[in-house]
């Protein structure tokens, strides 16, 4: 388990250094193309990062929002109050607000931009469709994510992300209106000019590869250190079992919260295309490495 986590938080370095890599090698062609300095990139970074402090302030209300989620009390349901309250004192975090959803499907998310300000809902399926064990591998994997700031993480990922589609949009404008307007002196070379053009063009999709990267990284991590918190992975691997026999989409399922949830709220996805683009792990390959931890005990 233990092996399991740091491999995934290798994984997520790498994956971002990945990205900031590739923003300074878009910057450094800019500033080439357009003899503009780093003003562009400078004015990219800005409004990203306005757009995202609005949503990491208000995203965990709009996510609960889209869902239907719907709060709940102790005296609403004390059984699931109190998995959530046993599992939350032996994670050592306060009890963050908990939301149901009136949804058959098996599903969960957690939200909220640190352990003060957390929020986890349920659908009305988990609970009733799994057991004790299996829905307390379920809260403890989203008590994990809260644990680990994934949703702190990920805000700065779709703030990298938005610098990047920014960055290329401007790229494809500002390409319109400067055209013919340079001098020979201060034409690229051809080799790097058709370099620089495709690396912008593809940039947002390979940003977007890189996010959905990450996310998956972040389940497997979840997985591993909810497992820490009950010492008993074939709960969350039973629940996973039966979210793949149900293979139930969410009705209130939505591309902008899809990486939020325990699995994919689509549905599965069978096609390698479909599995490049999924914001979450393919459910078999997370059930074998849970009950690997299961044998290495």
């Amino acid at each position: 388990m233990y092996n399991q986590i740091a491999a995934n938080k290798r994984r997520t370095i790498i994956l971002i250094s990945v990205f900031v890599i590739l923003i300074m090698a878009i910057g450094y062609f800019f500033s080439q193309y357009f003899q503009a300095g780093s003003g562009f990139l400078v004015l990219a970074v800005v409004i990203s990062i306005a757009m995202s402090l609005i949503s990491y302030y208000s995203g965990d209300k709009i996510a609960l929002w889209t869902a239907h989620a719907k709060p709940i009390t102790k005296a609403d349901n004390p059984y699931v109050y109190r998995l959530v309250e046993n599992l939350c004192l032996t994670a050592g975090l306060p009890l963050p607000k908990i939301y149901l959803i009136a949804d058959p499907a098996i599903n969960a998310f957690a939200t909220g931009r640190d352990p003060q300000h957390a929020s986890l809902a349920l659908t009305l399926g988990a609970v009733e469709k799994l057991q004790n064990e299996e829905l307390e591998g379920v809260i403890a994997h989203e008590l994990s994510h809260i644990k680990n700031y994934d949703i702190r993480l990920m805000m700065v990922v779709l703030v990298l992300v938005g610098i990047i589609a920014l960055l290329s949009d401007w790229f494809i404008r500002g390409s319109l209106f400067s055209r013919g307007q340079r001098s020979d002196e201060n034409k690229l070379n051809p080799i790097i000019a058709l370099i620089g053009i495709i690396l912008i063009i593809l940039s947002p999709i390979i940003a977007q590869l890189i996010k959905l990267a990450i996310s998956r990284r972040r389940e497997f991590l979840a997985d591993a250190d909810g497992v820490l918190l009950t010492r008993y992975p074939e709960g969350l691997a039973g629940a996973l079992t039966k979210i793949a026999q149900d293979n139930l989409p969410l009705q209130q399922a939505n591309n902008a919260t899809a990486h939020l949830y325990l699995a994919n709220p689509f549905g599965g996805t069978k096609k390698l295309f479909s599995r490049l683009f999924a914001t979450h792990p393919p459910i078999e390959e997370r059930i074998k490495a849970l009950k690997n931890m299961g044998q290495a005990k």
